[in-house]
């Protein structure tokens, strides 16, 4: 009797040591892949002005002011991005309903999966709370009961964030859901670039609300009928580990891996941070080091220069023109005239010590007759590496009419009296 029961004690912890083993290889299988493309590796040296090795398989640090891309690694390759997609929804909601809006909670927003605040089918909650639930702690459901309100389905609100992202300047994202859960269509998978997240959180820290909510660190609501109360804490950790952090957005999926989004403000300097594929299990902390890797680079080697440099003047002939001053043979000129605004003279940029702007002044070399006030004649540039960085109309100071028969007549009138 003893040996059948150690028998079947022993079959038993065979048995589970090969399921456990069994789903650990399962779980290993899954990220395996995947971790294995992060070329994080401590022992490389860092480059002299690089920011050195990361973990995160894409990466970009942008000047927040201006959009210049200050370090990418990989930046224009589309990743799923997970719930770093939630800025974009919370920016759409912020600019397209007021915060007391009522939202009504769907079957739908109420069985999406974790992490999720644990909306019921039928409540009703504040538009503005459910913002607070989906930036500090990431809630899936309510992330649809939003999408839901604002563009009368997901499917609906889809279009919106795919629309606001081109308006916004991305070039490689499509989005499917308000949550960045990890989705497939019949137009691709959910994804963006870590230029084009960088883009999104530049963006959305224009709007005064999106930063109230991303940078507040606790926060109480209730349904409109007060039978339950939820209390919110922020899980953006940089809030705590950095100085100047306005805004971030965390984010992870099987196939995204940790991601991270971020605005900082540093001895006045505005730098946003976007990772994708930032480690996977057991590996959440990669996205704080990156992060504190690139704005410590960002911090160390840019500063900020006047981009603005007054051109010397010039000329152009005006061919066939007549000005009051000139007579029969004289050359007819105008002048040309850069209209600057006090802020483009005050313009500045992050750059490199050893990075030098460019200017060129393309004018035309001349004119033909009539030349009225204001006319363009050329472009003043200004480049960086062969960017262009900005550029400014050159117009005519003033009007030169063409030479007529009565002109002539006029100045032989006037050469003959005086």
């Amino acid at each position: 009797m003893r040996q059948a029961v150690l028998k079947i004690l022993l079959t038993s912890v065979i048995f589970c040591s090969a399921v456990s083993g069994g789903c650990r290889e399962v779980w290993a299988e899954t990220f395996k892949e995947r971790e294995a493309q992060v070329t994080y590796n401590e022992k490389v040296p860092e480059a002299e002005g690089s920011p050195g090795s990361l973990y995160a398989l894409s990466a970009v640090l942008m000047d927040g002011e201006s959009g210049r891309i200050l370090y990418e690694k990989d930046g224009e390759n589309p990743r799923p991005n997970a719930s770093t997609t939630k800025v974009l929804t919370c920016i759409l909601a912020l600019e397209n309903c007021p915060g007391d809006d009522y939202v009504s909670v769907s079957s739908k927003a109420a069985a999406q999966p974790d992490v999720q605040l644990g909306l019921e089918e039928g409540e009703q909650y504040y538009l503005e709370d459910l913002l607070y639930s989906l930036m500090l702690m990431s809630h899936n459901d309510t992330a649809v009961a939003i999408a839901e309100h604002v563009g009368g389905s997901v499917e609906g609100f889809a279009e919106l964030m795919n629309e606001k992202a081109r308006e916004i300047g991305c070039e490689n994202t499509y989005f499917i859901t308000p949550n960045g859960l990890d989705a497939e269509d019949k137009n691709g998978v959910h994804h963006t670039t870590a230029r084009d997240l960088a883009l999104i959180m530049r963006y959305a820290i224009r709007n005064s609300m999106f930063l109230k909510i991303t940078e507040t660190r606790e926060y109480t609501f209730s349904d409109l009928n007060k039978k339950r109360t939820f209390s919110l804490h922020n899980t953006n950790a940089l809030l705590d580990m950095t100085e100047g952090v306005l805004s971030g957005k965390t984010g992870f999926t099987g196939d995204a891996g940790y991601c991270y989004v971020c605005a900082c403000r540093q001895d006045e300097k505005l730098f946003i941070v976007s990772l994708l594929g930032c480690g996977w299990p057991s590996h959440k902390e990669y996205k704080w080091s990156d992060t504190k890797k690139l704005l410590a680079y960002g911090n160390q080697y840019f500063s900020y220069r006047t981009l603005w440099k007054e051109p010397e003047g010039y000329t152009v002939e005006v061919k066939n023109g007549a000005e009051k001053e000139t007579t029969i043979g004289d050359k007819a000129f105008v002048r040309g005239v850069i209209s600057v605004s006090e802020k483009d003279r005050t313009r500045k940029l992050l750059m490199k010590k050893n990075e030098n702007l460019d200017y060129s002044l393309d004018v035309k070399e001349e004119l033909q007759a009539p030349v009225r006030k204001g006319t363009q004649i050329g472009t003043y540039t200004c480049r960086l590496g062969g960017e262009t960085i900005a550029s400014y109309p050159v117009v005519a100071d003033r009007n030169v009419e063409k030479i007529s028969f009565l002109w002539c007549v006029d100045q032989v009138f006037h050469d003959f009296f005086h």
